[in-house]
């Protein structure tokens, strides 16, 4: 599911509890801005073969969840 790949690869590069990590959870809240967002869309583009196109700014895990899925359907 899109939101465990993504909840575990946050807490990798972060080195924080995946269970630290909801669908609310804001990147702000996490220290992770702009430019580390758009690292972290090219990493997931490279790992699900899928050109991701970030047209808006995703505050939360659950948007960038729904914003991947939108994109892989």
């Amino acid at each position: 599911m899109m939101f465990e790949k993504i909840q575990s690869y946050l807490a990798a590069q972060l080195d924080i509890s995946p269970d630290e990590i909801t669908r609310e959870t804001t990147f702000e809240s996490l220290g992770i801005d702009s430019l580390d967002t758009v690292e972290m869309v090219m990493d997931l583009e490279e790992e699900l073969g899928v050109d991701l196109e970030l047209e808006e700014k995703v505050n939360t895990v659950g948007e960038l969840v729904d914003f991947v899925e939108s994109k892989l359907d």
